[in-house]
């Protein structure tokens, strides 16, 4: 606000009271009109930043600023394997899980039709998934999101002799090292803020910010006081098969060939509770041998790398307000996390309703954050 001339700083908080790092400074929130809103996004995976891009479509009148520990390429999401095949929540309705994975399909599937589909590194893969014996459910609720969905001919079982019964359909994957990278493109273009800084307790961000959203994944065991989260190791093994161009997953989740643009990702495990960082190699060889088993042509396949991931795993995705309250401070939190193995399946869809969140939040605050455009 402009005073004869001079910028005054905002009552209800400076950012230079903020004890950040220097990149915090580049952008001088109390220079910012009064009805703008302050949002900070703790977390820069997958979450935090769809989150961060949704925001603005929302809430207009806002800043964001994105704050974590570790950008892209070092998330889990940029070990993920990106591919749209949705992952059961038993806790949430099945129509809510059907919203989620429609919004974000649809949503992908605009880009990959666009210009920036290689930008993004988003694209159509075509496929089948495969199984040991009668799934409990033939046509899964996704059935009709996905295209082309329908049962596997006995002639294309004869790949897989162990199996008798499987889905052929065609779906989208995402490049984690080249989407995320592009989300970030889209935060800054939008105005918005990355901030490399390791947050202990969401009260550091206060009074500087006026909503926090929690998008901190396995971080929300400290942040948010949630005992329920815990991770899920993930192994994979990144090889150069480029002969493969259908992707194969065992129905069970546990085996999967996804090929990729720059390589074919090969899975997996789901060690449930363990936190080692390291690739073991006993596991690469039978992820190796399991893949080689379902596509012989793999014992080809060369320049092969390990990678490991901890997916932030609950009982269900956390999508809530809560007010925190101390002494006579409130700040307001949305959480977005715990999504577990779905997070590329549910991303977009999870992130609008959590932008949705930020501007009831906004509304509360008494700030005119008009209703959303979506």
């Amino acid at each position: 606000m402009e005073q004869n001339g001079e910028v005054t700083k905002r009552s209800r908080g400076c950012c230079l009271n903020w004890p950040g790092s220097p990149q915090a400074y580049a952008f001088c929130f109390h220079c910012s009109p009064m009805d703008t809103v302050r949002i900070a996004v703790v977390g820069a995976g997958l979450m935090g930043l769809s989150t961060a891009v949704c925001i603005p479509t929302l809430v207009p009148r806002c800043s964001v600023t994105v704050i974590a520990d570790k950008f892209t390429p070092d998330t889990t999401s940029d070990v993920a394997a990106g591919i749209l095949i949705p992952h059961a929540y038993p806790d949430t309705p099945v129509h809510k899980q059907k919203q989620w994975f429609r919004e974000t399909f649809d949503h992908l599937f605009s880009i990959a039709n666009s210009a920036e589909a290689g930008d993004a590194g988003v694209y159509l893969v075509s496929g089948w998934q495969i199984f040991r014996s009668m799934p409990t459910e033939e046509v899964p609720f996704w059935a009709d999101v996905v295209l082309g969905f329908r049962k596997m001919t006995e002639a294309e079982l004869k790949k897989f002799p162990q199996h008798v019964f499987g889905q052929a359909f065609t779906t989208l994957k995402c490049e984690g090292p080249v989407y995320l990278p592009w989300l970030e493109k889209r935060v800054k273009r939008s105005g918005g803020l990355m901030v490399p800084q390791r947050i202990e307790d969401l009260w550091e961000l206060h009074p500087s910010f006026d909503i926090v959203v929690n998008c901190s994944g396995l971080g929300s065991r400290q942040l948010a006081g949630d005992s329920t989260i815990f991770p899920v190791r993930g192994q994979v093994l990144k090889v150069q098969a480029p002969w493969l161009k259908h992707f194969i997953r065992d129905g069970s989740g546990l085996t999967y060939i996804y090929p990729g643009t720059s390589n074919v990702t090969l899975g997996g495990t789901r060690q449930k509770g363990d936190w080692n960082l390291s690739p073991d190699a006993e596991i690469s060889r039978d992820i190796f041998s399991r893949c080689c088993a379902l596509e012989p042509s793999l014992h080809r396949a060369c320049d092969i790398r390990e990678k490991v991931g901890l997916r932030p795993s609950r009982p269900g995705i956390r999508l809530q307000k809560e007010l925190l309250a101390q002494d006579s401070r409130r700040l307001p939190v949305v959480h977005h996390y715990g999504h577990g193995s779905g997070g590329f399946s549910m991303h977009w869809g999870t992130a609008l309703e959590a932008a949705r969140l930020v501007n009831e939040c906004a509304q509360a605050l008494g700030s005119p954050a008009p209703k959303s455009k979506l």
